[in-house]
């Protein structure tokens, strides 16, 4: 069993090397197929750091075959959970299923965008196939997973290019901490736009009113 893994491991590991050997498109597959439930060894980060630092005129591009890999790798997982999950689902009464349908209606964004900047460890592959058990908007999903990963690799290929090669320990050793601050920045905007939101309503109810009495 030892020598099957160790056997798929190396192969896993052979095909990412000739994936990176194709710059802007093989980071583009190797993001496909990371977020597609199948991960490389060594990880899309280190690819996206190292062609960084070899290539800084390139960084763009590669940040960008990163962000558009992911972003659609992950409806693989989300699909998975749409067709899936419906099963599930069926365990659940019609007023569970509604209450948490309503709550993905109006957190899913924000739950995605979370998970998608989050620190390595976080589950964020869990997460979307709960979106597709519920079945999030597929633009929605999209968005939050793009803007997510852009903040992310952006973040990524700035490091590279700065830092050298050296990017990657202090990116590993750092980002725990930036990745939490992202996700905390992400709730407060949460926050302030639910209390400009109610704000708002909370005017049209008070312009309703007048408009009533006079």
């Amino acid at each position: 069993m030892n020598v099957f893994f160790l056997s798929i491991g190396s192969k896993l590991k052979s095909l990412q090397v000739m994936l990176v050997g194709l710059g802007a498109f093989g980071v583009l597959a190797i993001a496909l197929l990371d977020a597609a439930l199948l991960p490389l060894p060594g990880g899309l980060d280190a690819v996206v750091m190292t062609l960084s630092h070899l290539n800084h005129a390139m960084m763009p591009v590669y940040v960008l075959a990163a962000i558009v890999g992911s972003t659609f790798g992950c409806l693989v997982p989300y699909w998975i959970g749409r067709k899936t999950g419906e099963a599930a689902l069926r365990r659940f009464s019609e007023e569970k299923r509604a209450k948490v349908s309503d709550w993905i209606d109006r957190y899913d964004l924000w739950s995605m965008l979370v998970g998608a900047v989050a620190p390595p460890g976080f589950p964020f592959k869990p997460l979307l196939v709960t979106a597709g058990v519920f079945r999030m908007k597929v633009w929605r999903f999209l968005l939050a997973i793009a803007i997510g990963r852009t903040i992310r690799f952006a973040l990524e290929g700035w490091m590279a290019v700065r830092y050298g090669e050296q990017a990657a320990s202090v990116f590993k050793q750092h980002y725990p901490k930036i990745g939490l601050g992202l996700i905390a920045a992400v709730v407060v905007i949460f926050l302030i736009n639910k209390f400009l939101s109610r704000r708002q309503e909370g005017d049209s109810l008070t312009e309703g009113d007048l408009s009533a009495a006079e």
